[in-house]
């Protein structure tokens, strides 16, 4: 379980290159960034590109694309001379697989000199941890007066039909079934009844946290499972949200940052994890997205804070992923989603 003190709580398309770069190579080189798109692509161009590295002689090219098509690239260029990343961010579960196959450099304070600010029990070997969250129950507070307490209470009848989920993320979903069939990060089996009880009360799939939201907004759904981060977000852009931290426990993740060993520009890879940790770009990822800080000199703001942290006795319910467990079972779980869930 992540420590207590230090938890505060708180994508997109084919892969293309989004450059809006100078014509002439920038002295500190070219840094090619493997991340998402969407609104986490656009604060990295925003709080770090711009204010960090860019001013420092450094070219950043976003390559852009969805975790599994990131996952694949990086596993197929592992053999190869040069890759095409210097950056890869991933959440802790696909690195944690990824970095199986030894594709990553490891990490020390003499390649990011921040590092000693990570809070410790973030804190690996291949990666840095960027931004972490925890998973929640969203409902619209418009339509759910009494709010579910437990990811078990989503079966509930009265639900039909209400319910919501991004396809994207169906091992977090397929977490939240097991939570609900009695098991857990280390026990996924039970998650493959309670999926098939879920299809049987209607719950709607959507192919992308945007689409997601857009139905939480427009009311043809009223609840779904994500990040309290994301749910932050929505609720500023205007969704009327409201959270509850499951009785069962709130799955935590984190979305962390590596260097591949083959990069071509390795001084350039550790240099955009360094300002990764910054302190200021950490609150300004708060302040836009609801991803609190994982380094102990960014300080958010009380009013920030209180609406992204956690109180005691919910920072105890967190949960941390199984990653051995899940890489194991990581076949098993999507086909089941793809076939047996959504077919």
């Amino acid at each position: 379980m992540i420590s207590r003190r230090h938890f505060l709580s708180a994508t997109a398309g084919a892969a293309a290159l989004a450059t809006n770069l100078p014509a002439a190579r920038a002295e500190g080189g070219q840094i090619v960034v493997g991340t998402w798109g969407g609104d986490y692509g656009q604060l990295l161009s925003d709080i770090i590109d711009k204010p960090i590295l860019i001013p420092k002689g450094y070219e950043i090219v976003q390559d852009v694309a969805n975790n599994d098509p990131r996952k694949t690239k990086l596993l197929a260029e592992r053999q190869s001379r040069r890759g095409s990343m210097d950056v890869a961010l991933l959440s802790d579960s696909d690195m944690y697989i990824v970095a199986q196959s030894g594709t990553f450099e490891p990490i020390d304070a003499k390649q990011v000199t921040r590092l000693d600010k990570v809070f410790p029990e973030l804190r690996s070997d291949i990666a840095i941890p960027h931004i972490y969250s925890a998973q929640v129950i969203l409902y619209n507070t418009n339509q759910v007066k009494t709010p579910p307490q437990s990811f078990a209470d989503l079966w509930d009848p009265k639900w039909r039909g209400r319910v919501g989920l991004a396809d994207i993320l169906y091992p977090n979903n397929t977490l939240a079934a097991a939570l609900a069939g009695g098991g857990g990060p280390s026990n996924l089996d039970p998650a493959e009844k309670k999926l098939l009880e879920w299809r049987s009360l209607d719950v709607k799939i959507y192919p992308s946290n945007e689409a997601l939201a857009a139905a939480l907004k427009s009311e043809e759904v009223w609840l779904t499972t994500m990040w309290l981060a994301r749910g932050f977000m929505w609720k500023k852009a205007g969704i009327p949200l409201g959270h509850v931290v499951p009785k069962e426990g709130a799955p935590a993740i984190v979305f962390q940052g590596s260097v591949p060993k083959n990069a071509k520009n390795k001084p350039g890879g550790f240099a955009y994890l360094d300002a990764m940790l910054d302190a200021k770009a950490q609150v300004g990822f708060a302040d836009r997205m609801g991803y609190v800080p994982t380094v102990t000199d960014a300080v958010l703001p009380e009013d920030l804070a209180a609406q992204v942290s956690l109180s005691e006795a919910e920072r105890a319910r967190l949960l941390k992923p199984d990653y051995a467990y899940a890489a194991g079972r990581t076949q098993r779980t999507q086909d089941f989603w793809n076939k047996e869930f959504k077919g």
